[in-house]
């Protein structure tokens, strides 16, 4: 965001707490300090307000970066996101144009109950006008939201609060990210394992037991962007390894996994060895309760026990 506001002064960041404060994550650190109260506006706890803000600038020609503390708050400005972010260029025949970031965390950040813990990647997926992408490394989360912040369409940016804190080696030398393609984090032969955001560190684990314990080799996909999803590359993988499975933190009900494995149903039934399979968390709101939320995330040992089913190990 900082690159970005120094490189187009028509960017600029709006939300609760995201200036004096510095984010409730502390992701908007230091821009405050930088560019004033013009450009890093804190709001009112009123996301329909200040998101209708954002969508009304974007239409005047601005670059709007709007941050929500947590996605499900989202929710209460879900009609300024699809019925005017979403549709207006379509609707104004090519005239108007929404160049605006919906951004902040996405998924189950832990211990925080039904209300705080949900992942909506599927929601926006859903709408045409909306392009939603979802990063897992550091060095995507940066290239991705330097591309999201310079496209001309309006981009939910999906990000994941259990991985603001986690570490990763950046890579220097990538400035930009398209947003309708995915990663191979892992070659393999025998199962593709598609996933987004912090499911990715679930996958790659899995793979790592996988590969060390019975010589299973998995091709783990970062799918990156779901809308616009990347349906070479999950196509290109499975005609390669025959078999694949999708992990994600929603629920499984028109999920994201959804619409991998209806792809793969379409375009590469043929060369399928076994069922395509998902995991996801339970269809149940998240408990509260420790033990209980355990038991309604995604596990690693699900994965790898499935995958030992599909490979016949």
């Amino acid at each position: 965001m900082l690159e970005e506001m120094r490189n187009d002064e028509n960017v600029f960041l709006i939300g609760e707490e995201v200036a004096q404060y510095n984010g409730a994550y502390k992701v908007s650190q230091g821009l405050f300090a930088e560019f004033g109260e013009k450009r890093v506006i804190d709001t009112p706890i009123t996301e329909y307000g200040f998101a209708g803000l954002g969508v009304g600038a974007a239409f005047a020609g601005l670059r709007p970066i709007v941050e929500f503390m947590t996605l499900n708050f989202a929710m209460q400005a879900i009609d300024h996101i699809v019925n005017s972010a979403a549709k207006t260029h379509y609707m104004s025949g090519g005239d108007i144009t929404c160049p605006i970031v919906f951004r902040g965390p996405n998924g189950i950040p832990r211990h925080v109950a039904a209300q705080h813990s949900q992942c909506f990647a599927s929601w926006y997926s859903h709408v045409p006008g909306l392009k939603v992408v979802s990063p897992y490394t550091a060095t995507e989360a940066k290239a991705l939201l330097k591309s999201s912040i310079r496209d001309e369409n309006p981009v939910v940016f999906l990000e994941h609060e259990m991985l603001y804190g986690k570490s990763f080696e950046m890579q220097n030398d990538i400035e930009l990210l398209q947003l309708d393609k995915a990663i191979i984090m892992r070659e393999g032969t025998d199962i593709t394992i598609t996933a987004f955001s912090i499911a990715v560190e679930y996958a790659l684990t899995a793979s790592e037991i996988l590969h060390s314990e019975l010589g299973i080799e998995a091709e783990v996909i970062n799918l990156i962007s779901l809308r616009p999803i990347d349906e070479n590359s999950i196509i290109q993988s499975v005609i390669k390894t025959g078999r694949i499975i999708n992990i994600e933190e929603g629920w499984g009900s028109c999920g994201i996994g959804s619409e991998v494995l209806s792809i793969v149903i379409k375009e590469a039934f043929d060369y399928l060895d076994a069922e395509p399979a998902r995991i996801h968390s339970a269809e149940v709101p998240m408990p509260y309760a420790n033990n209980l939320e355990q038991m309604a995330l995604p596990k690693i040992e699900e994965i790898v026990q499935t995958v030992k089913r599909l490979c016949n190990r």
